[in-house]
């Protein structure tokens, strides 16, 4: 696999944390072992696992908040973004939509308002909301339309990688339905890569192209999502599959 060919790379990849805090001396707690693996240009990558198996902490070793301990991540894209599964802890509740669809620009240099406008309304087509919305702050929005903001946001400086945490689980299924339909359309109109961390082995079925187990912080199994899903190696990834209703 060429650079050309990749968004990420990750190379055995090991974070932990010292309990106690930071200037304890106690005992280092390993959170993420020897985690590899690669996301290539225009695919999504689903990344599965129970709660508390480490992949937040990898999206934040990935984002670079976290340092990982040994190891080595790689980007061949800049500026990588994320979107969360709950919008309210990444939406200004103060601000109105145009003024979080803007705030990204500013931070970018983008000082002519015309120029800003034009993006946010550009951005707002894409994800499908109507213009009435910049007026609007989160808390008079519906959940998909916050969620819809919330990849806006995410979109607004061009990245050609997203990392995307859980970002329909708080969605009923017929809103699910439409946010994962619109991720695939934002993929291929914007030539994006997606990691996309979820619990819901449905939803990582119907959407991604590859798929990452993680178990106790350690990659259990991948492959394409057909081939794990149907032929799965790992005994966990039987668990998790049996456990699918």
């Amino acid at each position: 696999m060429t650079e050309n060919e990749l968004v990420l790379k990750v190379q055995n990849v090991s974070c932990g944390y010292r309990k106690g805090g930071v200037f304890s001396r106690g005992e280092v707690q390993e959170i993420l072992h020897d985690v590899s693996f690669d996301v290539r240009r225009g695919e999504i990558m689903g990344l599965v696992g129970e709660s508390g198996t480490g992949k937040s902490t990898l999206a934040k070793v990935i984002l670079g908040i976290l340092k990982p301990d040994s190891g080595e991540v790689t980007h061949y894209s800049h500026g990588p973004q994320m979107i969360f599964q709950d919008p309210f802890s990444s939406l200004n509740p103060a601000f109105t939509v145009k003024r979080i669809m803007e705030e990204p620009l500013k931070i970018q240099g983008i000082r002519d308002k015309q120029e800003r406008k034009n993006q946010v309304m550009e951005m707002l087509r894409l994800v499908e909301l109507p213009e009435e919305c910049l007026e609007a702050r989160p808390n008079e929005l519906s959940g998909g339309q916050r969620q819809r903001v919330s990849i806006a946001v995410a979109l607004i400086q061009k990245p050609k990688f997203v990392i995307a945490d859980e970002p329909v689980s708080a969605l009923d299924v017929t809103i699910q339905a439409q946010i994962l339909k619109l991720l695939k359309k934002l993929r291929k109109e914007l030539d994006l890569s997606f990691l996309f961390i979820s619990h819901d082995l449905n939803v990582v079925y119907q959407l991604c192209d590859r798929v990452i187990v993680m178990k106790d912080g350690q990659i259990v199994e991948q492959g394409d999502v057909e081939q794990v899903y149907d032929r799965p190696q790992h005994e966990y990834t039987k668990q998790l599959l049996a456990a699918v209703v």
